[in-house]
C-alpha cells in the first residue's frame, strides 16, 4: 500500500484527486490543510486528516513521517511553500513529489494565447509560481512538475501532454482531467520522474479558453 500526503487538501483538483484515489488505487491518504475541520473522511480506514501550514517546515516534517508520495496541490505564498516542501521532504527522506504549478512558467505558450495569458498573470503570480518550480527543479526530488491550462469544472477527462521545452498546447483542460494525471502517477510512481508536463484538452487551441 502506498502512503500519499496531499497538501492543500480542500483545492478542487485535490478534492477531485482524492475520490478518484479513493476508488482507483488501494493507497492510504493522509490529507494535510489549513483549518482541517473544513473536511471530513469518507472512507477512515484509508483517509487521515492533519491540520498544518505548508509554509512551516516543522508541520511539514511531522506530516512526512511514513510517506512515499508528496502530492502538493498549494496557493498563496507558493515560492516559501515551494522551499519549505523540499526542505521537509529532504529531512523526512522522501522523494518523490508531484507539484502542481501553472502554464507559461516558463514563456512556453506561443501566439495570442501567450500574450493574453501574460496580460492575466503577470504582476506576480507567474513569476512566483515560475520560482517555485525553479526551486523544486533545483532540488534532489523525484519531482513532476504539472503545468495546466486554464481549468474548467467541465465533466471530462480528455487531456494530451507536452514536455518542458515544448511550446504549450491548447488553452483548457478540466480539473477532473488533472485528478486523473495525479492519480496514474501515484499508481504508477517511476512515470514521469523529473519531467515538468504540460497538459491540455485537445483542440481547444485559440486566442483565449472557451470561458473567456
Amino acid at each position: 500500500m502506498t502512503n500519499v500526503l496531499i497538501l492543500g487538501a480542500h483545492g478542487q483538483i485535490a478534492r477531485l484527486a482524492t475520490k478518484q484515489l479513493l476508488s482507483d488505487t488501494d493507497a492510504h491518504l493522509t490529507l494535510f490543510l489549513r483549518r482541517a475541520n473544513r473536511i471530513t473522511a469518507t472512507d477512515a480506514d484509508r483517509e487521515t486528516i492533519v491540520d498544518g501550514d505548508a509554509a512551516n517546515v516543522a508541520d511539514l516534517t511531522a506530516a512526512l513521517k511514513g510517506q512515499d508520495i508528496v502530492y502538493a496541490n498549494l496557493a498563496g505564498n507558493i515560492e516559501a511553500e515551494a522551499k519549505a516542501v523540499v526542505t521537509a521532504m529532504d529531512q523526512a527522506g522522501v522523494k518523490r513529489l508531484v507539484w502542481i504549478s501553472t502554464l507559461g512558467i516558463y514563456d512556453e505558450v506561443p501566439g495570442a494565447f501567450g500574450k493574453w495569458n501574460h496580460q492575466q498573470l503577470d504582476g506576480g503570480y507567474l513569476e512566483t509560481y515560475a520560482a517555485a518550480a525553479k526551486t523544486i527543479e533545483d532540488s534532489d526530488l523525484d519531482y513532476t512538475i504539472i503545468r495546466p491550462a486554464w481549468l474548467s469544472n467541465k465533466n471530462v477527462v480528455d487531456y494530451e501532454l507536452t514536455q518542458k521545452g515544448d511550446a504549450f498546447k491548447g488553452t483548457e483542460v478540466s480539473r477532473k482531467s488533472i485528478a486523473d494525471l495525479v492519480t496514474k502517477i501515484v499508481a504508477t510512481p517511476a512515470k514521469h520522474v523529473r519531467e515538468s508536463l504540460g497538459v491540455n484538452q485537445p483542440n481547444t487551441d485559440g486566442a483565449k479558453p472557451s470561458f473567456y
